[in-house]
């Protein structure tokens, strides 16, 4: 009895051990290493967690709040542009009181002559109504349907713009040079301007009322036959339209007109 109890002390532990191992290796070989695969898991799941990027869930929400965040933007920019616009068209006489339009419209081989509008006959617009912007002039309307307009822009080529130098009242005709800038053709031969005077519309002009911002003169040629001419600097951002007002063309102003051509006619 004591011989086997000594016995058992010495090898009782390496049994021990060996059942264990059999017995592992046994669940190993019936479970195909699902347990021991489990357990790893568990153990490193939060590791993995800290050390990998984010799940198709997080990127998805985080995609939807990018989204809603670009069009909060949006709207808050087109509020700031229709504020700015409805507050300069409050400034104006009630005589006068604007038809606010948004561009709709634009030809990309057609950027700098024409764009179209959302309003239209319906709202009260007609052809020979001036457009203007924040900066000044834009264009003219060319020719209207029940919902939308077209408009020939300042920087068209075919457009022809009669404007004054502020600072000294020297004159000539604007035209477009399919660019945000237009070539100015002075009347005098050696006009009294320099860069930097201010452009607007004159009393000369039978499109359109006087005192109406154009842009700024850029650069002078003085030598240029037959007469000067200046590179401007239209104000109107005419490059990213997007809303305008529509004017009325002024009583007065078809008045001047009948009365200019009935003296070239004599």
């Amino acid at each position: 009895m004591v011989t086997a109890r000594r016995w058992w002390d010495r090898k009782g532990l390496q049994i021990g051990v060996l059942a264990l191992i059999a017995g592992s290796a046994w669940i190993l070989r019936q479970t195909q290493g699902e347990l021991i695969l489990e357990t790893y898991y568990t153990i490193t799941r939060p590791l993995q967690m800290l050390q990998s990027g984010p799940t198709p869930e997080e990127r998805l929400r985080d995609a939807r709040i990018l989204e809603l965040q670009t069009r909060i933007q949006d709207l808050e920019s087109e509020k700031k542009k229709l504020q700015n616009l409805l507050g300069y068209v409050e400034k104006e006489p009630l005589a006068s009181k604007p038809i606010p339009a948004r561009v709709v419209g634009r030809s990309a081989d057609q950027w700098w002559q024409q764009v179209t509008l959302n309003r239209g006959t319906n709202s009260g617009i007609q052809e020979g109504y001036i457009v203007k912007a924040d900066g000044g002039l834009v264009g003219l309307v060319e020719s209207v349907t029940p919902n939308t307009s077209r408009v020939l822009l300042i920087s068209d080529l075919k457009s022809q713009v009669g404007v004054t130098i502020s600072r000294t009242a020297a004159k000539g005709v604007l035209r477009g040079d399919f660019s945000a800038d237009a070539v100015l053709e002075f009347y005098e031969k050696v006009p009294n301007a320099k860069v930097g005077d201010l452009v607007s519309t004159s009393t000369y002009s039978q499109k359109f009322p006087s005192g109406l911002a154009v842009g700024r003169i850029k650069s002078l040629d003085l030598k240029k036959l037959p007469a000067s001419v200046a590179k401007v600097e239209l104000f109107p951002p005419i490059r990213f339209l997007d809303w305008v007002a529509v004017y009325p063309k002024p009583e007065n102003q078809d008045a001047e007109t009948q009365k200019s051509a009935q003296q070239k006619s004599k």
